[in-house]
């Protein structure tokens, strides 16, 4: 067998950290790297990096075989992470014998810059040199509640409630994830998609339900070209319905 070093990038983030709750059952070696040491760790080698300055970035990636990257801002710094801190990681890693980039479905038709700046990371795989896969799934099911179902206003949801997701569990997609380092490198992988498309009506609707919440939905539309995309589906993959953890049975875990 095999025995190959994986490092996993943004180790303390909300994916980082159910790949190595995953990785714990495998026979993988297994390195971490971030600014910070966290539990969620535990006893994992860690390895401090910076990605932006590039500090730590070689003693990081030294003698690794696979690398999953995982680490990702959104709301802060996005540039700076996603692109040039991601261009420092790739000159490091030039040896890598597979780089797994975690992406977004429908990032190239969605008018959003964290979208155009993962697409713009995605170009620096596929123009570089380093054998790598692109494994883009659909939004997770805790971004769709945080985002949109976690501060009602007046007992109500107020949203745009006529756009589609088709959200997936973090946790399947790690193991999807985690797959991809057996499968090798595939360039363009295909997409990972929740088990089912729904409107954000819909979501609201079974989070009352779940939740017996006093809560009515009040469904609003918007201008914009975001707006018309998500309403139009670019954010979904209806032939790729691939997770098996649905949005219900992930409201219904948090009660547990």
């Amino acid at each position: 067998m095999l025995y190959l070093k994986v490092l996993v990038t943004g180790a303390t983030g909300k994916l980082g950290s159910a790949l190595l709750t995953q990785l714990k059952a495998s026979d993988y070696t297994v390195r971490t790297t971030s600014r910070k040491k966290t539990e969620e760790i535990g006893e994992f080698e860690w390895v401090y990096s910076d990605l932006l300055s590039g500090e730590g970035l070689e003693a990081a990636v030294k003698d690794v075989d696979v690398i999953i990257h995982a680490a990702t801002s959104p709301m802060k710094d996005s540039k700076n992470i996603e692109v040039t801190g991601f261009e420092n990681l790739l000159s490091k890693a030039w040896h890598i014998k597979h780089f797994i980039y975690p992406s977004i479905v429908g990032i190239e038709d969605i008018p959003f810059k964290y979208y155009k700046l993962k697409y713009e990371a995605e170009e620096l795989l596929r123009n570089g040199s380093v054998p790598y896969t692109i494994a883009r799934a659909t939004q997770f099911h805790s971004f769709i509640e945080n985002l949109f179902l976690s501060k009602p206003l007046l007992k109500k949801y107020v949203i745009p409630g006529h756009i589609k997701f088709q959200s997936v569990d973090v946790e399947d997609f790690a193991k999807y994830l985690i797959e991809q380092i057996k499968a090798g490198p595939q360039g363009r992988a295909n997409d990972f998609g929740g088990p089912d498309i729904m409107t954000l009506k819909e979501m609201a609707e079974l989070k009352i339900k779940v939740n017996n919440e006093a809560r009515k939905v009040v469904s609003i539309s918007l201008p914009g070209k975001l707006y018309k995309s998500l309403l139009e589906g670019k954010n979904t993959s209806p032939a790729q319905k691939t997770g098996e953890i649905t949005f219900e049975e992930y409201l219904i875990g948090k009660m547990n």
